[in-house]
């Protein structure tokens, strides 16, 4: 009997143990599942289930302890190394595969140890409760990562105190039932927006590469680095395209101006308007001057996709200035080139036509730092001149054209251009084939004559701050009432910007040649520009031309007779000295309007006072409206 007995006890003592084996291994259950993130779509942690209602108090805190000592290591989970960067180690289990050990959180040294990662300085930590040093805690801070583009979760009451980083594509466990953090630590830091390869987090590529990661990729084309906007070639991480640099045509202009345009992301396609107009109220001066009312104006879409391997670039302009200019043209004293109604234009700048540009440009990345590229334009502009007088920033507040336009970028509007070239950093080698006959008299349609025109051009960009050209240029009769004069140009020209506190300065110094050639004689033109455009204070704008130009159109066979000259290009250095000023009346984001005016000095030779006095003044009153000017701080804000 007495054996029977002990068999029975022993019996129930073993299954006694089986049992509370059993209810271990169940209870354990749920904290397991809860760190097992590595095959759960978006790292989503499910919640732990609640105990049973059986379950006794003392088993339920026996169960948070090991929830609270099973926490992971975040700075070695896979996918989720950061350089540098060491995250707080919360357990005290001995460690496994993938985990490191961690001291006890009581020494101030071991909390949220951030390594050396720039702008990541945390605020100092509140020692632990007194009630609960007995209990192996986390560190008692909450960190959260505020990052451009990633919203970040607030903690719920019942959130327990552990590191959180919420980024793209990735979705941070819900907390287990602990105390509330005792506080929250925030990291703004710009981070680039790149797709995420594989082995890397989305939004976290590239970022040891940004200087003060102030850098940030806005979809697949679109990157913000600094100051400055640029579009990525082909899938390309270093390979950028600036905005800032891109001038009419293919010309590059100093990449820290301001730009005056709007954007939007389309799917795959970045699009973007630029437009400027101006009204005007133009006085010239002198016997041959008049007085209109006229409107200078030009509008450009642009487009960019990923295409290939290369990013392909759609650009258009227009403008309405055959409608909007006096009949003949802009009056402008000293100012020839082109024709109307069969004659040659004498005192007036003639209008744009409205089909100014449509191109296609397509890039090649060659290597982190090259480029290849084609553009075709019909109408376009080659390689040859500087950046089109209306598009620099150094006359971006004067309405008028210069002297020396068909002397220096006259070929911005041609017919039919294919150009080819390479880049590789700063420098820039191109050449054209192109119609280099200038527009006839129709603005409205389209021109038809021979590429038999050619230019080449090396551009020099050392920093954002300058920009250098020269190029040299074969134009076949230009000149349809010349059929048989050819013209050789060759240009030069440095451009320089100096962004300011509160505005932006911008210079250009431009020289133009043109070796004329027809049957029996030989002729040389020369123009010098410099130009100068400051703005201060946010609204306010002065600016300058200087000009020295040889012009020999300026006499009709009467004006000839009358002066007794019996030259048939008799030619004249003119002296065109413009001062002005404009100051902006209404900004915003989307719109910027301005009020402005400017005089005009001139010097000419003695010779010419019959025709035009001997002092000649010309002045202008004008309404501008553009884009408002884009701010580069919202675009990293993520706006």
């Amino acid at each position: 009997m007495k054996s029977v007995t002990t068999f029975n006890f022993t019996l129930r003592v073993k299954v006694r143990a089986l049992l509370f084996a059993v209810f271990l291994c169940v209870a354990s259950l749920p904290v397991l599942a809860q760190h097992d993130m590595s095959n759960m779509p978006g790292m989503s942690k499910p919640k732990a289930k609640s105990k049973s209602k059986a379950t006794t108090r003392k088993k339920r805190k026996a169960t948070r302890k090991k929830q609270t000592a099973k926490r992971h290591d975040m700075g070695n989970m896979a996918g989720m190394k950061m350089p540098g960067m060491k995250m707080p180690v919360t357990h005290q289990r001995k460690p496994t595969s993938g985990m490191r050990k961690a001291p006890a959180q009581k020494s101030p040294a071991n909390k949220n140890q951030m390594g050396n990662m720039p702008g990541m300085n945390l605020p100092a930590q509140s020692s632990p409760s007194p009630k609960r040093s007995a209990v192996p805690q986390p560190s008692p801070q909450q960190m959260q990562m505020n990052m451009p583009g990633m919203q970040m979760p607030q903690a719920s009451p019942s959130t327990s105190p552990q590191t959180q980083m919420n980024m793209p594509g990735m979705q941070m466990p819900t907390a287990s039932p602990n105390p509330p953090a005792a506080s929250e630590q925030q990291m703004n830091m710009p981070m680039p927006m790149a797709s995420p390869s594989p082995g890397e987090m989305g939004g976290m590529k590239g970022m040891e590469n940004m200087p003060g990661m102030g850098s940030m990729n806005m979809g697949p084309l679109m990157v913000m680095t600094g100051n400055d906007m640029g579009i990525r070639v082909g899938s390309s991480d270093t390979n950028i395209m600036s905005m800032g640099a891109m001038g009419s045509g293919t010309t590059w202009q100093p990449s820290s101006g301001p730009m005056h345009m709007y954007h939007k992301v389309a799917g795959d396609w970045l699009l973007m308007f630029h437009y400027n107009l101006v009204v005007a109220l133009n006085r010239e001066g002198g016997p041959r001057g008049v007085t209109k009312a006229e409107s200078v104006n030009w509008f450009m879409p642009m487009a960019y996709h990923k295409l290939g391997k290369g990013t392909v670039q759609l650009r258009g302009m227009f403008s309405f200035e055959p409608f909007t200019f006096p009949p003949g043209g802009s009056p402008l004293l000293f100012q020839t080139g082109e024709t109307y109604k069969g004659q040659p234009l004498i005192d007036k700048q003639h209008p744009h036509d409205l089909f100014m540009e449509l191109s296609a440009q397509y890039t090649l990345p060659l290597g982190e730092r090259g480029t290849w590229f084609t553009y075709f334009g019909y109408p376009g502009e080659p390689a040859l001149g500087p950046v089109a007088f209306m598009h620099r920033m150094s006359a971006s507040e004067n309405p008028s054209a210069t002297l020396s336009h068909h002397l220096q970028d006259s070929t911005h509007i041609s017919f039919g251009v294919l150009t080819t070239g390479f880049t590789y950093r700063w420098l820039k080698l191109e050449g054209s084939i192109f119609n280099g006959r200038e527009p006839d008299e129709n603005r409205y349609d389209f021109d038809s004559h021979r590429w038999n025109s050619r230019s080449a051009r090396l551009s020099i960009m050392p920093n954002s701050n300058w920009t250098m050209q020269v190029s040299y240029g074969f134009l076949r009769s230009p000149e349809g009432q010349e059929p048989d004069t050819d013209v050789r140009r060759a240009t030069a020209s440095v451009q320089y910007n100096k962004p300011l506190n509160r505005g932006n300065w911008a210079s250009a110094f431009i020289w133009g040649r043109n070796h004329t050639s027809s049957p029996g004689e030989v002729r040389n033109l020369n123009g010098y520009t410099f130009e100068s455009t400051v703005n201060f204070l946010d609204k306010n704008y002065l600016y300058t031309r200087l000009e020295l130009v040889d012009k020999n159109e300026l006499l009709r066979p009467t004006d000839r007779a009358l002066l007794g000259i019996t030259d048939d290009h008799p030619s004249f250095r003119i002296g065109a000295y413009t001062f002005g000023g404009a100051r902006d009346i209404w900004n915003t984001k989307t719109i910027s309007l301005a009020v402005g005016s400017d005089l005009t000095f001139y010097s000419k030779p003695a010779i010419l006072d019959q025709l035009y006095g001997a002092n000649p003044v010309s002045w202008k009153l004008f309404f501008r409206i553009r884009p408002g000017k884009m701010d580069m701080s919202d675009m990293h804000g993520g706006h």
